[in-house]
C-alpha cells in the first residue's frame, strides 16, 4: 500500500478512535498531519502505529508505545490533549 493511502487509513482510525472515546483531533491541521504521517511512517515500517512524540531513536519495538499509549484518557482528562496533541477534549 501506498504511503498516502496507508495515511489516509491511519487519519480515518484516530478520527473513529477519537469519536469512539468522545475526543476530537486537534483542530491544528498541520499538527495532526505530522503526528499521523510519523505514525504511518512507523507503520509502514514497523507494522504497528508506534507513537511518534513518544518514541525512542532509532525507534525500539521492545520498549516504545502504541497509539492511542495508556496515559492517554489520563493526560486528556488533565491537559484536555494529549501528550502528543492529536487527541483533544470536545
Amino acid at each position: 500500500m501506498k504511503k498516502k493511502e496507508e495515511y489516509q487509513k491511519n487519519l480515518l482510525r484516530v478520527t473513529e478512535l477519537a469519536g469512539e472515546h468522545g475526543y476530537r483531533l486537534n483542530s491544528d491541521a498541520a499538527r495532526v498531519e505530522k503526528v499521523v504521517g510519523l505514525m504511518t511512517k512507523n507503520f509502514m515500517e514497523y507494522k504497528k502505529y508506534y507513537c511518534p512524540c513518544k518514541q525512542s531513536h532509532p525507534l525500539d519495538p521492545e520498549k516504545d508505545t502504541l497509539c492511542p499509549c495508556d496515559p492517554w484518557k489520563e493526560e486528556i482528562e488533565k491537559d484536555s490533549h494529549c501528550f502528543c496533541r492529536l487527541f483533544y477534549k470536545k
